[in-house]
């Protein structure tokens, strides 16, 4: 499933990959698997995986954390279910995973990451919506528009993992940061949106980039426990599906010389 937008550019790209939300261990199995060969057949050179739901369906241990590094991962971004796994105070301070920026202040962890890629610098924000997220938060506006203006002219790139339910609230902030931001992603609701698209001022877009899991799912989760808790509205525990995994992502590809996306690609992988 690929869309290219805008034409094909001669000269020096570089390529972003955004790996959709990793749900469980049979999710970090499949990135480990394809990871690799995905860097290496569309020539990537930068890696953000969303890992929040990686141990389990919730949370994310250590060991994983370590796992989808090794796997070729440059930073790991989290989201509602960032606390998911207690291990996760034991590593949350590392540079190369981030958790949601609009945590109230004092909260552990990083928010903004800035990394070195091909003598670019590259910076990497998370941030949690608010809209049907059960979590106290800032306003993750406010906060991202703090954090442009932080970064201006510190860095070269600037990329949003948007954790976020509701599309409307995806596609404002999108808007809000067109032309201010490299690129804005989606991630939380883990179906692969087809709206992928270059906005207005040259932000490149699109509102969630799926999962990295189990297939035969709804949303990574065992079919018929999830039409029970639909079905008769009470609170069945949630179990994780299991058999074949697909993966989704998204590759950014950004002028050498503008910092600008020139082309996005969506991937699909089963």
């Amino acid at each position: 499933m690929v869309k290219l937008i805008s034409k094909k550019k001669e000269g020096i790209i570089l390529k972003i990959l955004a790996v959709g939300d990793i749900v469980g261990e049979s999710g970090v199995k499949k990135l480990k698997q394809v990871l690799p060969t995905i860097k290496k057949n569309e020539n990537i050179d930068f890696v953000i995986t969303n890992g929040e739901n990686s141990a389990g369906g919730m949370g994310i241990t250590e060991k994983i954390f370590k796992d989808i590094i090794e796997a070729g991962t440059d930073v790991v971004t989290m989201g509602n279910h960032t606390w998911g796994k207690k291990d996760i105070f034991n590593f949350i301070d590392n540079p190369k995973i981030l958790r949601p920026a609009n945590y109230p202040k004092g909260v552990v962890g990083n928010g903004l990451g800035i990394y070195q890629c091909n003598n670019k610098k590259i910076a990497v924000m998370n941030l949690i919506g608010r809209v049907d997220i059960n979590i106290l938060t800032e306003n993750p506006f406010l906060i991202a528009k703090e954090i442009v203006e932080e970064l201006r002219g510190k860095v070269d790139i600037t990329i949003l993992d948007f954790h976020a339910e509701a599309t409307a609230e995806k596609i404002a902030m999108g808007r809000y940061l067109d032309g201010k931001v490299t690129c804005v992603f989606g991630t939380h609701t883990h179906v692969q949106t087809a709206d992928e698209q270059i906005l207005p001022h040259g932000t490149g877009y699109i509102t969630d980039i799926g999962m990295t899991g189990p297939k035969d799912s709804v949303i990574g989760m065992d079919i018929q426990v999830s039409i029970k808790r639909f079905e008769t509205s009470l609170p069945e525990k949630y179990k994780l599906a299991e058999g074949e995994c697909i993966l989704n992502a998204v590759v950014f590809n950004i002028d050498d010389e503008t910092n600008k996306v020139i082309e996005i690609k969506r991937l699909y992988i089963d």
